[in-house]
């Protein structure tokens, strides 16, 4: 029984016709896309880069995964601080207030798929293979594939079913389309094995960044400096050969050897005394009438680390990720304490909380939300987050004061604890006792006084 047939017994009276949205689709021609650089100028000097000897990166998760993550190392680490810091928060319910606000956090059963999505994984298991795939690949499935259990779908084996209810020649892109299910192809498009589908409601589609290509897809952040990679891999190939080629760019020499054999002896005796770094500032002994003229610069008058960091900044910003969290020369050129403080913040407010309430989201879907609530992250033990002591003495005195003053206006105490953490002054509750002796209105003495406090008729 296929996934239409799935869905129209679910919804028997409306007829469903189903489109299927291409996988892993590249939004440009490879060539485009790429746009790999030919050659450059530097300084007057042109430097080749023939496209024959650079791993291409094509468009897919498995390209992107084998030529950027695994052989750039910039991607690698701007992927790794990701990871790392996405992994280390865990889910909870958080409740909603009657003026929408948000409330407190709590926990249920119901989170036990997120807390051990499959036998012996955690829930950092489960967002460090997430943001993996949606790194590398644009999108990350976790499907239901039993009670209780989920498991991570490998994004470029999944094909998107989107459907439209009722018009047989509306496209993904028209009014009202919407996703039916994902087919799931184990072992790939050309393996042979049976197709796996899911219904919309048995997965959870975590796409941070959406192709805007794309109706349902989302794409890898890696797409936008696809050509800095390439060109951070390259220059990493410059200075591999650089050292390799005698620690200098090129040599032109010259001799009067008209033999033709003689000379490539001479040239393979001349390569294997010369080239290498370990033959570098070596004395250079040439018999008569050979000549040799250095052609080039050295890394100091190329400028190396001055051009190769602008591309890893660049790679840097697409990650969301500030240099100087990663480790790079250019973020590091300028890092103090207070500077780091900053970057930390700034990666965390405006990179990992975005993408936690879109993971959180997606999975809600895969769990009983109780009512009146959301499913949502705990990022509170994450150590990574923590303010500094000097700032978190002075919230937490800000916050005392705060209580005392609302308590000693005549708010009940309970409340004035939950308004304040929840920052929804609508949630506080007032007890109807006025002053700071908290005493009925008109009354004349202490609250535990016989009488009550209420003035005497007479």
């Amino acid at each position: 029984m296929g996934l239409t047939d799935l869905v129209r017994r679910r919804r028997p009276p409306v007829a469903i016709v189903p489109t299927v949205v291409e996988r892993d689709a590249a939004a440009l021609s490879f060539d485009a896309w790429i746009g790999m650089l030919q050659s450059f100028t530097y300084q007057s000097l042109t430097y080749s880069l023939p496209s024959a000897r650079q791993d291409e990166i094509a468009p897919g998760f498995a390209s992107v995964a084998r030529t950027a993550y695994k052989s750039a190392g910039v991607v690698f680490a701007c992927c790794a601080a990701r990871q790392l810091l996405f992994s280390e928060a865990r889910f909870q319910f958080r409740a909603r207030s009657s003026t929408g606000r948000p409330g407190k956090l709590f926990g249920t059963q119901a989170l036990r798929p997120l807390e051990q999505p499959w036998p012996t994984g955690t829930t950092g298991d489960l967002l460090t293979r997430m943001i993996q795939h949606a790194d590398l690949g644009g999108n990350a499935y976790v499907a239901r594939v039993a009670p209780g259990q989920l498991d991570v779908l490998r994004p470029d084996w999944v094909t998107i079913v989107g459907g439209t209810l009722g018009d047989g020649k509306a496209g993904v892109w028209d009014p009202g389309a919407t996703v039916l299910g994902y087919v799931y192809q184990p072992g790939g498009p050309n393996s042979g094995a049976d197709p796996v589908t899911f219904l919309a409601d048995d997965v959870a589609h975590f796409a941070p960044y959406p192709d805007p290509d794309a109706r349902f897809r989302g794409m890898s952040w890696i797409t936008p400096v696809v050509r800095e990679v390439m060109a951070d891999k390259a220059a990493t190939d410059h200075k591999l050969a650089f050292f390799e080629n005698g620690a200098t760019p090129n040599l032109v020499v010259k001799t009067n050897v008209d033999d033709v054999k003689e000379l490539g002896d001479w040239i393979e005796l001349f390569k294997g005394d010369h080239e290498g770094a370990t033959n570098a500032y070596r004395t250079l002994f040439l018999g008569a009438g050979a000549d040799v003229t250095p052609v080039g610069a050295d890394f100091r008058q190329l400028d190396f680390k001055q051009t190769q960091g602008a591309g890893e900044t660049r790679i840097a910003a697409a990650a969301g990720v500030p240099p100087v969290i990663v480790g790079l020369s250019e973020g590091l050129q300028a890092a103090t304490y207070s500077n780091y403080s900053q970057a930390r913040r700034r990666f965390a407010d405006g990179t990992m909380r975005p993408m936690w309430r879109a993971c959180a989201a997606a999975l809600a879907r895969l769990v009983d939300v109780p009512a009146g609530s959301d499913l949502w992250y705990d990022d509170r033990d994450i150590p990574f987050l923590q303010e500094d002591l000097q700032d978190r003495a002075t919230i937490m005195q800000t916050q005392a004061g705060a209580m005392l003053s609302l308590v000693n206006a005549g708010f009940e105490p309970g409340s004035v604890v939950a308004a304040v953490e929840a920052d929804d002054l609508g949630l506080l509750v007032h007890t109807g006792l006025l002053s700071v002796q908290l005493q009925e209105p008109g009354a004349t003495a202490p609250a535990g006084d016989p009488t009550g406090g209420v003035p005497s008729a007479a």
